[in-house]
């Protein structure tokens, strides 16, 4: 990068100079690394070429040249192969040394110079995708571009996963990651295209939730205990929905079918949504998700709540207990995060993480999560460091737990 914004700069004072050598023979360099250094030593002259010919007889850029050399999209460079005067050379020195002086603060400050692309691990209207659109308006606004969100179902989260780490590490393409495409997923979906830990870089938590029992409006069980008793007499007879293997519900659901010694049959779905429906619609009998994606329904009457897995009774929902008060040891909070490709530029992650902070500070953001029953991180515990740690544990703590009662479960 450095060398070519100075051979930019080099191209510019030439062409403010209105001195260069003319010679009819010309050498072809494509390899932006070499040319410039070639050029500094004075072994060459230069011109640049738009659209594959020569750009008149001077040294002027071609139109939009500039973004193209800083991006490192110009690839063809005309190299004169004698020498070029002591004074051109001096000038483009001149140029070296101005931009080695610019503070690496200010060529940061250029990210993000056009729209970027969020991508959520599951089919639009689940939990990742509500908290990433509200947390992504926010940013958007701070960063003065656009942050599309592209849902890339299926695999429970680990086909949008495994395509933004493989995606070019330039902060263009993000990850709005979870508990479930980077921590259950891995232990429970088969050959899994990433690694949760070295293939991706942490920018920070957007918020927490925990899971809600919920079942059909007309489901027989009154409370929790009744309910427990009732999956355990009638077996896989109950069917219990999930939006994917990996995904938070089927996490959820797989510790909670643990602690609670049943056994019902799983019915997968491509994401919370068309689980939700089916069970809004009778087709299931129960589910167990976050509170960003079910509150909404339960208030409203379209389904029973029988615990939520909180420590203490959730605002929206007072009237049901937690897993704990109804006699049931479960408890357990849903993440989502924000995450970036592997060897994505410090200043972009650092830039990013900053402005997720600011976001999360933003009195609208925190009601509209809030009213939805989820939580946002502190602000200790929004640092990169901090959030890279807390994946780490995260997978350590519950790769054990999910293998048990996936194992439990077959």
């Amino acid at each position: 990068m450095p060398w070519r914004l100075a051979f930019e700069a080099g191209i510019a004072v030439f062409h403010w100079h209105g001195r260069y050598p003319r010679h009819p023979e010309w050498q072809p360099y494509t390899n932006t690394e070499t040319a410039p250094k070639n050029f500094a030593n004075g072994n060459v002259s230069c011109k640049l070429t738009c659209g594959g010919s020569r750009h008149g007889d001077n040294y002027s850029l071609c139109p939009g040249q500039s973004t193209l050399l800083q991006g490192g999209m110009a690839h063809l460079f005309l190299f004169h192969s004698g020498k070029i005067s002591t004074r051109l050379r001096q000038l483009f020195q001149v140029g070296v040394l101005f931009l080695s002086a610019v503070p690496p603060n200010l060529l940061a400050q250029e990210y993000p110079s056009k729209a970027m692309t969020v991508i959520v691990p599951f089919p639009a209207g689940g939990p990742s995708d509500v908290v990433a659109r509200i947390v992504t308006e926010q940013m958007s606004k701070r960063l003065g571009q656009s942050m599309v969100i592209e849902n890339v179902g299926g695999g429970g989260g680990t086909i949008g996963s495994a395509r933004v780490a493989a995606a070019p590490p330039d902060g263009y393409t993000l990850l709005a990651g979870s508990m479930g495409s980077h921590v259950a997923a891995p232990v429970l979906t088969p050959n899994t295209k990433y690694d949760s830990e070295r293939d991706f870089v942490p920018i920070g938590l957007t918020a927490n939730a925990p899971a809600v029992i919920v079942a059909r409006k007309d489901f027989p069980a009154k409370d929790l205990r009744a309910f427990v008793d009732y999956l355990k007499a009638n077996g896989d007879r109950v069917k219990q929905a999930h939006g994917g293997v990996g995904a938070s519900s089927h996490m959820a659901c797989l510790l909670f079918t643990s602690k609670a010694g049943v056994k019902p049959s799983l019915v997968a779905y491509r994401g919370t949504g068309p689980a939700l429906n089916d069970l809004i619609g009778g087709h299931v009998d129960f589910f167990c998700e976050q509170a960003v994606s079910v509150a909404p329904q339960v208030a409203g009457g379209a389904i029973k709540a029988y615990a939520v897995s909180a420590r203490e009774r959730l605002t929206i929902l007072p009237d049901v207990p937690t897993a704990k008060q109804a006699g049931l040891d479960y408890e357990m909070s849903i993440w989502a995060g924000m995450f970036a490709p592997k060897g994505t530029p410090k200043n972009v992650v650092d830039k990013l993480a900053k402005t997720l902070d600011q976001a999360l500070d933003d009195p609208g953001l925190k009601k509209r999560l809030a009213d939805l029953g989820a939580s946002l991180p502190r602000k200790e515990e929004r640092s990169l460091a901090k959030f890279a740690s807390f994946v780490q544990s995260e997978i350590t703590r519950w790769s054990p737990i999910l293998k048990a009662a996936n194992a439990d479960a077959q």
